[in-house]
């Protein structure tokens, strides 16, 4: 008991010199209750001080301002935007020339995929597969590295002949359906291709497409023909105003066919073979930039149509 009673109480010590007669002991029992309400308010005033000082250092004189944090927040995204902002022009710049990527060096292609890995490290669409309204709309192939997508054109074989207009993938996303069309152009006429396809969601980054029938679209001959009415021929200038006639004849009857021509359907080939599948993994999405791989390790960069990135 004797502990218990020192552990609740605060002993106060008399001088050493002897206690007068009458008063006891030379020492004065005090509850610690009472001690402790003399003592313990300047030790939470010091406490309130040195708080309201690291206040102070943490802030400037005048306090945090309204909504202080908020912008600390906005600051340090700004630059994230900005560093991705500039790896898309650095993008673009490199693909300039390539021909969707058929005709970039090895050097471009090595820069092109340190670009592509640098902006999958920045995707601000994790789960593409998740955010359909993204997705949805026509892209813009403009690289890949899928050298298969044209074996004639690639050869170099018809170049002189046809010329890839656009290459192009519409989404519709509320009915699960993707288009690939490829539209080109000759020196009488222009065309297309395109195959129809539904795709399933296999994860947040991957879809399965599975393709049902293939489109041949109706040749558009060319209904006017525009000649100069003079040109030069080894220095001399000749001039077809009297062949202006001839011309227009043969104007006419180009428009005639063509007419005829487009008022044909398009061709469609249904596909029945369980081979016509492919798979496509999304890597990076933002509202103007689709990167996707696919088998074969295949790279697929398309810009949105509308989107600067294409001018």
């Amino acid at each position: 008991m004797a502990g218990v009673a020192s552990l609740n109480t605060v002993s106060l010590s008399a001088p050493s010199s002897p206690a007068p007669a009458g008063r006891g002991r030379g020492r004065l029992l005090v509850p610690a209750a009472a001690a402790g309400a003399r003592r313990f308010p300047s030790l939470r005033a010091a406490r309130r001080r040195v708080v309201a000082a690291r206040a102070l250092d943490a802030d400037d004189e005048w306090g945090k301002e309204p909504g202080e944090g908020a912008t600390a927040v906005a600051e340090e995204e700004v630059p994230v935007a900005s560093e991705v902002a500039g790896l898309k022009q650095k993008l673009k710049a490199a693909l300039y020339g390539t021909e969707r990527g058929l005709r970039a060096s090895s050097e471009t292609r090595a820069e092109v995929v340190e670009l592509i890995t640098q902006l999958e490290a920045r995707n601000p669409t994790p789960a593409p597969t998740e955010a359909l309204t993204l997705l949805n709309g026509k892209w813009i192939l403009a690289y890949t590295s899928f050298s298969q997508l044209f074996p004639l054109l690639g050869s170099g074989t018809l170049q002189a002949l046809v010329k890839v207009d656009e290459i192009s993938q519409t989404i519709d996303s509320e009915n699960f359906a993707v288009q690939n069309c490829i539209k080109f152009s000759g020196p009488l006429a222009s065309s297309s291709v395109s195959t129809n396809a539904k795709f399933e969601i296999r994860s947040p980054k991957r879809v399965q497409i599975k393709f049902d029938e293939g489109i041949i679209g109706t040749p558009q001959l060319t209904d006017s023909i525009v000649l100069p009415e003079k040109f030069e021929f080894f220095g001399q200038n000749i001039d077809l105003t009297p062949l202006s006639g001839i011309f227009t004849s043969i104007e006419n009857a180009a428009s005639s066919v063509a007419k005829t021509i487009s008022g044909q359907p398009p061709l469609k080939i249904p596909i029945s073979s369980d081979k016509a599948e492919s798979w496509l993994l999304t890597t990076y999405l933002d509202d103007e930039l689709r990167i996707s791989r696919g088998d074969g390790s295949s790279i697929f960069v398309l810009f949105k149509e509308g989107s600067t990135l294409l001018i």
